[in-house]
C-alpha cells in the first residue's frame, strides 16, 4: 500500500494510491470476499482510500498505521513503448520497518499471495501461518535476485506458485529458453510457474504442461503500473472463488487475470479498477476467448 507519482507519454499524475497489495485487493474483490490485507502505511495514507477498500470487502485488520512516518512512495516515468521505465524516486519510509504480523482472524486463509517484498519478509509470513493454505503464490523481482538470492531460494521451496516476468525468469536461472528456465525454476520448489510477458501475454507451466494466454490488443494504454499485480489479483481471486487449483482451472484463472490487467492499464492507478463492473469483466473475458478460439479443418 503506497503512493505513486507516474508520468507516461499520455499524461502525468501527482500522488495517487498504489502498491501491489492495493491492486491485488481491488482485482480479487471482484471474485471473493473478504480480502485479508497485510501491509503498513503512514499517517498520510488517505482515510477515504481506506474506506474505499473496506467497501470492496477488504479487511484492514492486518494493516499497520505508523503515526509519525509517511507511506512508501515511488515515482516513475514510462517511455513510449510502455515496457521500459525510469524510477525517479523511491522513498521506503514506513516500509523500511515492515515486520508483518498475521492476525488471528486471518489464520485459515486458503489462498495467500505474497507481494514483491524482501524474501525474508515472505518467509516470515509463511512461518506465521498455523495451517498450510491450499495455495501460496509469490511475486519477486531482479533486485532480490541480486541482493538476497539465498533467502529467495529458501522461500521458493515454501511456495506453490511463482509469478515473474520473462527477464526475471532468465536472470533467476541463467537460461535464455523460457521452457528450460521454467523447468529449472520448478526444480527450485514451485509446482506452478507463471511467466508474464507484458503486452505479449503470459505463460503457465506445471510439470510438462504449458499454457499460453495472449494479452488483449488495446487501443489505449495510459498506465501499465500495477498491471502485473492486478493480473495476480484476478488470478488468485478466481482460484479462491472456485477453490480448484487444477491445471485446467489455472488456465481459466490466467485468462481472468489477463482480463483484469487489461482494465487496469486503461486509466491511471486504481481508477479503472474501482469502477469496473461484473458485466464489463464478463464481456472482456469473452473477448479473450474469441481472440484464441478458432476452428480448423485438416485436408
Amino acid at each position: 500500500m503506497a503512493y505513486d507519482a507516474i508520468e507516461t507519454p499520455f499524461g502525468k499524475t501527482n500522488k495517487i494510491i498504489g502498491g501491489s497489495a492495493t491492486y491485488v485487493a481491488y482485482a480479487a474483490s471482484n471474485f471473493v470476499r473478504p480480502i485479508n490485507q497485510i501491509s503498513i502505511v503512514g499517517y498520510d495514507f488517505a482515510k477515504e482510500e481506506m474506506e474505499a477498500l473496506k467497501s470492496r470487502g477488504v479487511s484492514l485488520e492486518g494493516v499497520k498505521i505508523i503515526p509519525d512516518k509517511k507511506s512508501f512512495f515511488w515515482s516513475g516515468k514510462y517511455h513510449l513503448d510502455m515496457n521500459t521505465r525510469d524510477t525517479l524516486i523511491t522513498d521506503l519510509n514506513v516500509l523500511a520497518d515492515f515486520n508483518p504480523v498475521v492476525p488471528d482472524s486471518y489464520q485459515g486463509s486458503e489462498f495467500v499471495m505474497l507481494g514483491n517484498l524482501a524474501p525474508r519478509i515472505q518467509i516470515d509470513v509463511i512461518k506465521q501461518l498455523k495451517k498450510r493454505p491450499k495455495l501460496i503464490a509469490m511475486d519477486t523481482m531482479n533486485f532480490w535476485m541480486e541482493s538476497a538470492m539465498d533467502d529467495l531460494k529458501e522461500v521458493l521451496k515454501m511456495v506453490d506458485a511463482l509469478m515473474v516476468n520473462d527477464s526475471e525468469a532468465r536472470q533467476l536461472t541463467g537460461e535464455f529458453s523460457l521452457v528450460k528456465a521454467a523447468k529449472s525454476i520448478m526444480k527450485m520448489g514451485p509446482k506452478y510457474l507463471i511467466i508474464k510477458k507484458g503486452e505479449h501475454g503470459a505463460l503457465l507451466f506445471h510439470g510438462n504442461n504449458v499454457f499460453f494466454a495472449p494479452a488483449l490488443p488495446l487501443e489505449d494504454v495510459f498506465d501499465p503500473t500495477g498491471a502485473g499485480d492486478t493480473f495476480a489479483g484476478g488470478f488468485m481471486g478466481h482460484l479462491a472463488k472456485t477453490k480448484d487449483i487444477s491445471f485446467e482451472n489455472m488456465k481459466t484463472a490466467i485468462i481472468v487475470g489477463s482480463a483484469l490487467a487489461s482494465f487496469c492499464v486503461e486509466k491511471f492507478g486504481t481508477e479503472r479498477l474501482k469502477e469496473v463492473s461484473k458485466a464489463e469483466i464478463d464481456a472482456r473475458i469473452q473477448e479473450f476467448v474469441q481472440l484464441v478460439q478458432f476452428d480448423i479443418a485438416l485436408v
